[in-house]
């Protein structure tokens, strides 16, 4: 049985299947593709659409011992397009000089591997992925050459040159410019709290556009008015609330779960509006790898 070219709606059991199958890598490919779009939330929407692409070419794959480094790839290669569309590489690159002289230094070693992973941002793309692929995710040349499409001596020139670059940026932690606030969403996202927490599911509705779309990690992608999207929270075991926040500086709504210390962070939802109205809802509730991999979380108080 062939897998649905773009699975869409509930996801069937043969997506569930194959997302059982890479469970084991996917925290893994989240921390990669955070790196390299400097997103924690970036991450998961390009790792999960990689993940349908690799669902939709399983069949491709002869060798199952080969599924670590073929689902790289296609990250790999979704992150690329990620930072092209958004043209970050463009605001990445202009601070470099392309025809600069770059002396090589010894690699940085596997104890700082959180820090190489903080400040990778700062570098082009090509040398961005070799940095982390080789000192935080232990990748051969051979491997990481295959992966950003490259050879052996171009993987270790973008080496040289990234982490020439990373050695002369200052020591502390990378310092990013606070984000604008947008008051109109600021007032949206509370009403939208306001109205979730009380489970009025026709007031939430009214605050979306009629062809919103919703995507449920692991469950459903399609339009909301699709979905039994209320009907789960509704009828959740576990108790929760929600609130606004903000994850690395970006607001987001944040599902708070109750802990012998007081209610903490979960998961969290994105919201996207036009003009006022709800146009796009994803929902983090089966990544539990994205909270540890946020440079910083903020509940707001109820």
């Amino acid at each position: 049985m062939q897998p649905r070219l773009s699975p869409t709606g509930l996801f069937d059991v043969r997506y569930a299947a194959f997302l059982e199958t890479v469970a084991h890598l996917r925290g893994r490919l989240h921390r990669y593709c955070a790196r390299m779009t400097g997103s924690t939330l970036d991450a998961e929407d390009v790792m999960q659409e990689a993940l349908f692409e690799a669902y939709r070419k399983i069949e491709k794959l002869d060798d199952t011992s080969a599924l670590r480094p073929w689902l790289f790839r296609i990250a790999h290669n979704r992150c690329i397009d990620f930072l092209r569309n958004r043209q970050v590489r463009e605001r990445a690159e202009a601070g470099f000089v392309e025809d600069e002289i770059i002396l090589p230094v010894e690699p940085a070693g596997h104890g700082a591997d959180r820090a190489i992973e903080r400040l990778v941002i700062n570098l082009p793309p090509k040398e961005r992925a070799c940095v982390l692929l080789k000192d935080v995710f232990d990748y051969s040349l051979e491997e990481i050459a295959d992966l950003v499409g490259s050879t052996v001596g171009g993987v270790k020139a973008a080496l040289s040159r990234g982490r020439s670059k990373l050695a002369a940026l200052p020591g502390g932690p990378t310092v990013r410019s606070e984000p604008e606030r947008d008051p109109e969403l600021s007032r949206l996202l509370s009403r939208y709290v306001e109205l979730f927490n009380r489970r009025d599911w026709d007031g939430v509705r009214a605050l979306t556009s009629a062809d919103a779309q919703l995507r449920v990690a692991d469950c459903f992608r399609g339009r909301l008015s699709e979905s039994p999207y209320f009907v789960e929270y509704e009828k959740a075991q576990m108790t929760w609330k929600m609130v606004t926040g903000e994850i690395d500086g970006e607001a987001v709504l944040l599902v708070l779960h109750p802990s012998d210390d007081g209610w903490k962070p979960a998961h969290a939802v994105r919201i996207k509006a036009v003009d006022g109205i709800i146009s796009r809802i994803t929902d983090y509730y089966a990544c539990p790898w994205m909270m540890p991999a946020a440079g910083k979380v903020v509940a707001n108080p109820t």
